[in-house]
């Protein structure tokens, strides 16, 4: 799918990019099997991307693990990547990726120099939680999704400190710049986000209802301040495992699937387990496919 335009000659592409999300590693279920199959299939297409992004979860569920298990996770995700993976990678935090905030299952007490999302920033090469950086003649902001309250509660959103700075970077970035948006939680989203995590309660209550945890809280604000500026094209996002689009306002929206499918049972819905590939051009246009990868689960046992 696409939004190039239709030209004479068409625009020169800038960057060729693989939008892999919601990996969930752990060393269960053949997770690493399926990502060192997944980077297997990324590496081989005939025309490699430039870039990864990870779009977080990148392991499975470190909020609720303590502290050993939490380093066997990110020591596995070290080592398959450093095995498998030739192309450079930018890295966005998932909710799954923040360590301890459950309590009471990790034994965290919140006082642990790695608490929360440190530990997620130490092993990704983070210098913080959200950023910028310029690559093929486009900007590419990363959000952090992640607003955990002192209680531990998650909610899609940003603070007060990520909304100055996300206004002042697109207020700094040139209007004939394309910029790519890139979060955990898709700030909006179509289908997926009424699918996800529904299995069938809406029709027992009659209602619709969407949690703060399955699309942001801010997208209202969010959504005016990208048309404001007119040049966000293209919002990526994970969370929902589903590959999902929608455009408002000059901005396409694009749910990325999942690496992971079902947390590695099987696809998601109508989406199997996969990734996005995206071609930007220089006009600020772009090419989207999800391929998948073609990882079929292997039986496993329920409590694992």
């Amino acid at each position: 799918m696409s939004d190039v335009r239709q030209y004479s000659s068409p625009p020169r592409r800038s960057l060729r990019i693989a939008h892999l999300t919601d990996i969930h590693l752990q060393p269960e279920r053949s997770a690493p099997e399926g990502l060192i199959a997944c980077l297997s299939h990324v590496h081989s297409l005939p025309d490699r991307p430039d870039l990864i992004l990870n779009g977080g979860d990148a392991v499975m569920d470190t909020v609720s693990a303590d502290a050993p298990r939490a380093g066997l996770l990110w020591d596995l995700w070290d080592r398959i990547l450093g095995e498998h993976c030739a192309i450079p990678i930018a890295h966005c935090l998932g909710n799954h990726d923040l360590w301890g905030y459950n309590k009471k299952r990790s034994g965290c007490t919140g006082r642990e120099p790695l608490f929360g999302k440190r530990w997620a920033m130490q092993r990704l090469r983070l210098s913080a939680p959200y950023y910028s950086f310029d690559r093929g003649g486009w900007r590419f902001l990363v959000l952090d999704s992640n607003f955990m309250d002192e209680a531990g509660s998650f909610t899609a959103r940003l603070d007060a400190e990520q909304m100055q700075w996300l206004r002042d970077t697109l207020a700094s970035t040139p209007p004939s710049t394309p910029v790519l948006v890139l979060s955990h939680v898709p700030i909006l989203a179509g289908a997926s986000v009424f699918l996800t995590g529904s299995e069938g309660e809406t029709e027992k209550t009659g209602e619709w209802v969407v949690p703060g945890q399955w699309m942001h809280v801010d997208a209202r604000p969010l959504s005016r301040l990208f048309a404001a500026h007119g040049n966000v094209r293209l919002c990526l996002s994970g969370h929902t495992h589903l590959y999902d689009r929608m455009d408002y306002r000059g901005t396409t929206y694009l749910g990325g699937g999942a690496v992971s499918g079902l947390w590695w049972r099987a696809g998601y819905w109508e989406t199997p387990p996969g990734y996005l590939l995206i071609d930007l051009f220089e006009d600020g246009s772009f090419y989207h496919e999800y391929l998948p990868t073609g990882w079929q689960p292997v039986p496993y046992h329920k409590g694992l």
